[in-house]
């Protein structure tokens, strides 16, 4: 196990920002950690990161605390806060240099700043002050700062924000190449890049953990919520024809050949339907369990809490 956090809180005044909290990061994993502004996700990564100390509860990386371990922690970490702190007027070779020279001997530098310069495709502007770079490559550089020692655990707040989908797509791409033998924490708004890259998810709000697992699970329609059916048909059929199929509660039309079905059933409704459509030589050109998206999981789990 890489990372052990139990019964975390964090608390600024009278806000408990961090509410008791606790899981467990195997390596190898990419966590996409989400939630709402003000949710706790930035105040629990700076914690596993040693930056802000917990009021209470335990974080564990490799087996050591973080509390007390403070320089043995950041020689296994690598991090990437929201807001990328870039010095500007440092050209981007010198900047990385200067980075991995808390972490290393200075003749191990040069060669573990190449390799990463090379690996984040900055070769093109490590010459150039970073003041310089598009938006792209300021967070290439963030991110190259986070890796050049080789972090077993890599915590990223917000890696793509601000970044057109090109650089969204190039930025996920190199995470998910630095990740295979790593622990990964990736916080973002952007729920398609969760599910593209993330072997797991856990979903906080007021500092709790409403949710955790795969994308797959925490979309799952819980057991008491009907299924949702979308079907085309070949030619307009009698709504009321459509309501007598077994375990349809509603059925809406959507134009002149689809419809919605909604209904309960122990098994999938799709058989029920395709059944009945059969028996009355009704030609289906689709049908299709509608799933719920991550974004509508989401808003359940966090918007009336």
């Amino acid at each position: 196990m890489s990372i052990s956090i139990k019964s975390l809180v964090k608390t600024y005044g009278l806000q408990r920002a961090v509410d008791s909290i606790s899981f467990e990061l195997m390596k190898g994993e990419i966590i996409g950690f989400i939630g709402p502004n003000g949710s706790g996700k930035t105040t629990t990564m700076k914690c596993i990161c040693g930056i802000l100390p917990p009021d209470s509860g335990i974080i564990e990386i490799e087996g050591m605390n973080v509390q007390g371990n403070d320089l043995k922690i950041k020689k296994i970490i690598g991090y990437l806060p929201e807001h990328n702190p870039l010095y500007y007027d440092m050209f981007v070779k010198e900047y990385l240099l200067h980075v991995a020279h808390y972490y290393m001997k200075r003749k191990e530098c040069n060669k573990k700043v190449k390799e990463i310069i090379e690996a984040i495709g900055l070769a093109p502007e490590q010459n150039k002050k970073i003041g310089q770079l598009s938006k792209g490559y300021k967070q290439r550089v963030g991110l190259a700062q986070a890796l050049v020692h080789d972090p077993e655990v890599l915590i990223l707040d917000e890696p793509t924000s601000g970044l057109d989908p090109n650089q969204i797509v190039e930025i996920r791409s190199l995470i998910s190449g630095f990740s295979k033998d790593k622990t990964v924490l990736l916080s973002t708004h952007i729920l398609q890049e969760v599910e593209a890259i993330c072997d797991r998810i856990i979903v906080i709000d007021h500092g709790k953990i409403v949710a955790d697992g795969s994308s797959k699970n925490i979309r799952q329609k819980k057991s008491d919520e009907p299924q949702t059916i979308y079907v085309e048909f070949s030619k307009p059929i009698d709504k009321e024809v459509l309501m007598k199929i077994p375990g349809v509660v509603r059925v809406e039309v959507v134009s002149e050949c689809e419809y919605l079905f909604a209904g309960f059933a122990d098994d999938d409704l799709r058989e029920k339907i395709f059944n009945v459509a059969m028996g009355n030589k009704y030609t289906i050109l689709t049908i299709q369990k509608k799933e719920e998206t991550l974004e509508e999981a989401f808003r359940k789990l966090t918007l009336h809490r």
